[in-house]
């Protein structure tokens, strides 16, 4: 039987790593050991991160509503807010109620007047 010889393989497959650590500093963009090491942290951070954007942004969205929800009611909270909107049977997400809180404040104004009707009656 004749002998396999992988070198074909097994260059591609560094070759797959060492491309992925382009950009890394020093031997973790060359060597290959290092350099896998490197790029198989760089994805555990990758993936976690993923999931901490996803919180980053509502705490963000979740900010400005309430500066925008201060600036029409300095007596209204953010969690008082929700809870009117809720009562009112308004249902628009975090995501817009910051962009319009930020882009439209007229609109926003609305909303926040609307929400305080419900929560009075």
């Amino acid at each position: 039987m004749s002998r396999v010889k992988s070198g074909v393989v097994t260059h591609a497959r560094h070759k797959k790593i060492i491309k992925a650590a382009s950009g890394y500093y020093s031997s973790r963009s060359r060597n290959f050991k290092t350099a896998t090491q490197a790029v198989d942290k760089a994805n555990q951070y990758a993936t976690r991160d993923r999931k901490v954007r996803k919180r980053n942004f509502r705490a963000l969205w979740i900010q400005r509503i309430n500066a925008g929800v201060r600036a029409f009611d300095a007596e209204m909270t953010y969690s008082r807010f929700i809870f009117a909107l809720e009562k009112a049977g308004i249902a628009v997400d975090r995501k817009v109620l910051a962009d319009l809180a930020v882009h439209e404040p007229d609109a926003f104004g609305a909303i926040v007047t609307q929400a305080k009707a419900a929560l009075a009656a």
